[in-house]
């Protein structure tokens, strides 16, 4: 299973990242700690809710995937959550950013991203 996405490489040493990436991983650590809080199954669900998704429908946007997981009971306590799923999906390998989309939840601000499988 794919976890938090500081744990995804460890032959990074912290003190080589950009201050910037340093918070970000923070950050991105406990949002997943929270969601893993209130469902410990959380990551793994999402992980593979996602690799199927993107199997099953093609090049999509993170948002409507994660909307797709919420409609399937996987809800976090913050759809932040997602972030680091995809990120850590995209460390691995498995998915790819095909390019980019205006952000719906974002009032119509760039910035979204389209998902698809890696080959």
């Amino acid at each position: 299973m794919i976890t938090g996405a500081a744990n995804q490489d460890q032959s990074a040493h912290v003190e080589d990242m950009p201050l910037w990436a340093q918070k970000r991983d923070v950050a991105l650590d406990r949002v997943t700690a929270r969601a893993e809080r209130t469902d410990v199954l959380f990551s793994g669900k999402a992980t593979t809710f996602i690799l199927h998704y993107l199997q099953v429908n093609g090049a999509t946007s993170s948002e409507k995937i994660t909307d797709a997981c919420k409609r399937a009971g996987i809800i976090p306590p913050d759809d932040r959550a997602f972030g680091p799923i995809y990120l850590s999906l995209a460390r691995a390998g498995l998915i790819i950013k095909t390019g980019v989309c205006i952000r719906k939840k974002g009032h119509g601000t760039s910035g979204g991203n389209i998902w698809r499988l890696a080959p």
